[in-house]
């Protein structure tokens, strides 16, 4: 009987995810906010009876009560999080609130099986990092909507931001092979999650006050420092993150074509430059080539995640039924091999929809923003995020080398967490602002 319940489960499971992506989608098709409502209702059903779904075969194959405990306090915290949100901002996109937590609710799932698996307390850790980084950053879409002063600023965010990297750079802890964070005490954070928010947030602000030339030549420099101190670092994911994002903010911002080109080559450029600099660079360019050539050592990793996807297929192994923590690392970089193997193919390609309906939504609100300064954060901030996704995503199926970058919302990690939370909940504050602007007009 238990066997046969697990089984159902899965297919249901991934006929409710596929369900949840296409209300995702067909929330763009509504004009009326009666309809975006109705269809965000059915959004939330099918996410808490995935969870609950998947909570019942992860109690059933450990047998362990507490975690039924463990189910109820993360529904009592999505009941919360998702209403609490609504009665606090009145206009608030209910799509990425609902997408906040999809994603959240993947990231609780796996991360609680592998715990299982591993004995380890990654679930429990990040259920507390998300609870925190929830309740913290409720108040930024209210200081987005009252405080005007944020263009005023710009040096704050560049030198604020080279400051905390350059600390990295010099007393920063190394993590396979690059110095990623700094510690006090038992208690360590990664910077540059949280100052490729500030970078945004300087480019935007430059970029508002002018696009001369100089002006351009001068955040340029800036950008370029930030840049240089994490290829010092080498921590080369958030080198790439933070330059793809200033080169789409910059032509967006001056519609210059010879710029994006420009930065492009540039970027070519350096990559091949880093991979002859760096040895731990030359070492995942030639395990990405060539995985099988050294399948014990350097190709470890990368093999193993690929076996993993292919064992999956489309509908998955089950919870339980796969080999997820032979993947090194698979809580954080490679979680969305496990999610393949045991959820499926079609569920992780549904994940991956989810997040790019997170950047349809920035890019919507992008398009709104009639004032340049909050129209260069939301799509610079759309940038850093899509960017992301696709980086761990392209790393995790070996379509590019991998970068160490995490998935956002759905990897272990406190600061990943918080910094996701604070990009989402800028962009939330523009949305909220833009409807407010809105209604006001009309009365």
């Amino acid at each position: 009987m238990t066997n046969l319940i697990i089984d159902v489960s899965k297919y249901l499971i991934i006929l409710l995810m596929a369900c949840y992506t296409y209300f995702n989608f067909r929330f763009f098709s509504y004009k009326e906010p009666e309809e975006k409502k109705a269809v965000c209702g059915r959004q939330n059903q099918a996410m808490f009876l995935i969870h609950l779904l998947a909570f019942l075969v992860i109690y059933l194959k450990t047998e362990k009560p507490e975690m039924i405990a463990f189910y109820l306090v993360q529904a009592a915290f999505f009941i919360c999080y998702i209403w609490g949100f609504r009665l606090l901002y009145r206009n608030v996109s209910r799509l990425l609130v609902n997408n906040t937590a999809m994603l959240l609710c993947v990231g609780f799932i796996m991360l609680t099986r592998l715990s299982a698996e591993k004995d380890r307390a990654w679930a429990v850790r990040q259920f507390i990092f998300v609870v925190a980084a929830a309740v913290l950053t409720w108040i930024i879409p209210y200081v987005i909507d009252r405080v005007w002063q944020l263009a005023k600023v710009p040096w704050l965010y560049g030198l604020g931001g080279l400051i905390l990297l350059a600390a990295v750079w010099i007393g920063g802890n190394t993590s396979y092979g690059a110095q990623l964070s700094l510690a006090f005490g038992d208690i360590s954070f990664q910077p540059s999650e949280f100052v490729k928010i500030s970078f945004v947030f300087f480019v935007a602000a430059m970029f508002y006050q002018s696009v001369s030339f100089r002006n351009v030549c001068l955040t340029t420099a800036v950008a370029a420092a930030h840049v240089l101190v994490l290829v010092a670092s080498r921590d080369l994911g958030g080198a790439l993150i933070f330059f793809a994002t200033y080169i789409f903010m910059l032509f967006v911002a001056t519609s210059n074509w010879l710029y994006l080109g420009a930065g492009v080559l540039c970027g070519s450029a350096a990559s091949v430059l880093a991979c002859r600099l760096f040895s731990h660079v030359r070492v995942r360019v030639e395990a990405w080539l060539n995985p099988w050539a050294d399948i014990d050592n350097r190709g470890y990793q990368i093999t193993q995640s690929l076996f993993a996807i292919g064992t999956g297929g489309w509908f998955g192994l089950g919870l339980f039924q796969g080999m997820p923590g032979n993947i090194p690392v698979v809580e954080k970089d490679f979680i969305f091999a496990a999610i393949s193997e045991e959820m499926g193919g079609i569920f992780a390609v549904c994940v991956v929809l989810i997040c790019l309906g997170c950047f349809i939504q920035f890019m919507m609100i992008a398009g709104k923003m009639q004032a340049a300064f909050y129209k260069l954060i939301a799509f610079g901030l759309g940038m850093v995020y899509i960017v992301q996704v696709l980086l761990n995503i392209g790393g995790v199926t070996k379509f590019i080398p991998s970068t160490g970058v995490t998935l956002p919302f759905v990897s272990y990690g406190g600061s990943s967490i918080f910094s996701t939370f604070i990009l989402f909940n800028v962009v939330q504050g523009l949305y909220i602002l833009k409807r407010n602007e809105e209604e006001e007009h009309e009365k």
